[in-house]
């Protein structure tokens, strides 16, 4: 399977890496487990919205591989990025930095601008 990359607006995209037969597994040797990590800016998910993040994806997974009991073997890893730790257009980001960019192109595009 090729990697697949997903990429929506506003900064998010979805990557997807097929890894060979045994790269991961549990401390028991089994490798059908699914990881799937989220990197966020720091203090973007306060406590429901990590539950309904990890609820989601978890969801996602085992419906697209058609296998419900996937939703026990899928790991999902929040990631928070420190500040400065978003490099975008060559500069290291801040938390406010990132908002008030995700702000402007949201402004934009409702305008009807292109961002």
């Amino acid at each position: 399977m090729p990697m697949i990359d997903v990429y929506a607006a506003q900064g998010t995209a979805g990557f997807v890496h097929e890894l060979p037969a045994g790269s991961l597994s549990n401390v028991d040797g089994d490798s059908d487990y699914v990881r799937v990590q989220v990197l966020t800016n720091a203090g973007a998910l306060d406590r429901d919205k990590q539950i309904a993040v990890v609820s989601q994806f978890t969801a996602m997974i085992a419906n697209a591989a058609g296998d419900p009991a996937l939703t026990e073997r899928t790991w999902v890893l929040l990631t928070e990025a420190v500040q400065g730790g978003w490099g975008l257009l060559g500069h290291a980001n801040t938390n406010e930095e990132l908002v008030a960019a995700a702000r402007k192109q949201i402004a934009e595009l409702q305008a009807g601008g292109a961002g």
